[in-house]
């Protein structure tokens, strides 16, 4: 179901925290996947053709895929509860991973074992797992500090955090209170094309995040070491989470193409709406940028090993 992905050299021969963070979205996921084979060709550049982005990120957060698993565990588990490791399922495949309505939880691991895991979308818990891949990390670094280099645990301004959204529909004023009062559980579930209720859990989630993310570096003084990758403004189609026609996956390939050109956005706290940054340059220059900070990084890791190795 998910892999538990280490960087090569010792974290604590480094000075940065590096944390890779993906939205659930679906179909839409081919939208972060295009961002990503972007980043990861320009590491390649830069470091030879065999660099991955596991070789980079001490974290990989995904929801219901990626090195850390924030899928939601329900009954007959008794629990339901967010699983936010991938400790006990990281052998199973990744086809495996829960969608958005409850399935089997039966799973068979590469050696044919299996076990019984009864899952939903971790979107539910964690559609946009930035904060939670933080929080882990600093777990980590309470607990293990001897894998870090000297951090506390909260000392964000030593994260260089990239957060990669699945997009969102364009914001529109489709419903109003007084209509919305009348709604019964069907119109909750579907109206006029849309899905309010999930909408309600996935968007929001993720954009209450984003926000939250934004002043924690903002408060730091560190606001280039976060960078949120995302579009707003999806229609029709392409903000489904589920057409997989191939007119519709061409089409999400090109959104991800085209965002990869646009400008550096943050969310504005106050309005929630995506908004491009003074200065900021485009979203291909950020990336770039990162792909130089996240180089030395890791080459600082591996000469401090070998230093260590031949004092």
């Amino acid at each position: 179901m998910a892999s538990n992905f280490e960087i090569s050299s010792p974290r604590s021969q480094g000075s940065l925290v590096t944390v890779l963070s993906i939205d659930g979205g679906g179909v839409r996921g081919i939208i972060p996947g295009i961002i990503l084979a972007f980043l990861e060709s320009k590491l390649q550049e830069l470091d030879g053709e065999e660099a991955r982005l596991a070789d980079y990120f001490d974290v990989i957060a995904g929801t219901s895929t990626g090195g850390l698993v924030t899928t939601m565990l329900t009954a007959p588990n008794k629990s339901n509860r967010p699983m936010y490791s991938a400790k006990d399922i990281k052998d199973f495949y990744l086809k495996q991973s829960p969608k958005i309505f409850p399935q089997n939880g039966l799973s068979e691991d590469s050696n044919g074992n299996t076990r019984s895991f009864n899952l939903i979308d971790g979107g539910l818990a964690a559609n946009n797992p930035t904060l939670l891949a933080m929080n882990i990390v600093s777990k980590n670094i309470f607990l293990e500090r001897q894998d870090y280099f000297p951090i506390n645990p909260v000392e964000y301004s030593k994260f260089l955090v990239l957060s990669v959204g699945t997009g969102s529909a364009k914001a529109e004023e489709n419903y109003n209170a007084k209509d919305a009062a009348k709604w019964g559980v069907l119109r909750w579930l579907y109206n006029n094309g849309g899905t309010p209720i999930i909408d309600i859990y996935s968007q929001a989630s993720a954009d209450m995040v984003d926000i939250m993310t934004c002043i924690l570096f903002k408060t730091l003084h560190s606001e280039n070491n976060y960078l949120r990758i995302q579009d707003d403004t999806l229609m029709g189609s392409t903000s489904s989470v589920d057409i997989s026609t191939t007119e519709n996956l061409e089409e999400l390939v090109k959104i991800g193409e085209n965002l990869i050109e646009k400008n550096v956005s943050r969310v504005n706290i106050e309005t929630g709406i995506y908004e491009p940054v003074k200065g900021g340059g485009t979203n291909e220059e950020a990336l770039i940028h990162f792909a130089h900070l996240l180089s030395k990084e890791r080459k600082r890791r591996i000469n401090g090993t070998k230093m260590a190795a031949a004092a």
